[in-house]
């Protein structure tokens, strides 16, 4: 909804009243040590104010390091991590997940896919959350159905869906229902981890405005007002991904990438369960 966007464009608000940059660095497959921290060293000097891990990815150690040496206040970088559901409480795998990054308090703590069913991790989310180890709490890879069981039997509403999402992934109906429930939608692998920025329709719209294929494909996130996390280790890439709020798509560009989902406009999350 465009009445969540900040004044500035560059962040969201949240339905619990937080607020949560639109862009954000992503860490999945990063490996833990100078890899990890140099991408999110290099992402804050660079002005990125959003960093994205998680307990399954190894690395949250390495961001904790990187968040500290960077010299940028602690209040002005939004960090995420997500509870790892082969674990069996979600409250004191968020205590551990502060100890490795040092920190008090995560922004944002969500559940990293649905394994085990919807709703057995949400008490654990609203306990870390009314501990006070995460200011908001979410959920990723569910979809619409899970949602739904979900927020049949959620006290605190999740406010974020971190899935799958970019112009070749254009799950339609799944942002739709997110929208129309107040809850965020958070796109991951928004360049299908460098597969799209081959793409021939990609292309020739990067060619028509002047810029490179992964600006067109995180500024289209940008044109939904979603929160997208490019992820990258190297310093020029993690720049150019974030040069992204001086230009717009106009409606024909955003119209023309849109036709080119794989997914029949899908309400699930993934196309198939990997856990």
């Amino acid at each position: 909804m465009a009445s969540a966007i900040t004044q500035d464009g560059r962040a969201r608000a949240l339905a619990d009243g937080n607020e949560i940059p639109l862009l954000g660095l992503g860490v999945w497959q990063v490996k833990d040590g100078p890899e990890c921290e140099n991408a999110v060293r290099w992402a804050l000097e660079l002005g990125y104010r959003h960093i994205d891990t998680a307990q399954a990815y190894g690395n949250e150690r390495s961001v904790g390091r990187a968040l500290r040496d960077s010299g940028v206040p602690r209040d002005e970088v939004f960090v995420t991590t997500k509870f790892y559901p082969v674990k069996d409480d979600p409250e004191a795998e968020a205590q551990r997940s502060l100890e490795r990054l040092g920190v008090d308090q995560v922004d944002l703590y969500i559940i990293h896919w649905p394994q085990g069913g919807a709703t057995w991790a949400w008490d654990g989310m609203q306990r870390a959350q009314q501990a006070g180890y995460a200011k908001s709490i979410g959920l990723s890879n569910f979809n619409v159905a899970e949602l739904d069981e979900l927020l049949g039997i959620a006290e605190a509403r999740p406010v974020v869906n971190q899935v799958q999402f970019s112009p070749l992934k254009f799950r339609r109906a799944l942002l739709d229902a997110c929208e129309e429930r107040d809850v965020a939608l958070e796109a991951y692998s928004p360049l299908g981890t460098g597969r799209h920025l081959s793409d021939a329709g990609v292309l020739a719209i990067a060619e028509r405005v002047g810029r490179t294929p992964a600006q067109v494909l995180v500024r289209w996130c940008l044109e939904r007002d979603l929160i997208v996390l490019p992820k990258s280790t190297h310093r020029d890439r993690i720049e150019e991904n974030a040069a992204i709020f001086d230009f717009e798509l106009s409606a024909d560009d955003v119209a023309a990438l849109d036709a080119l989902d794989t997914t029949d406009g899908t309400d699930e999350a993934q196309e198939g369960q990997w856990w």
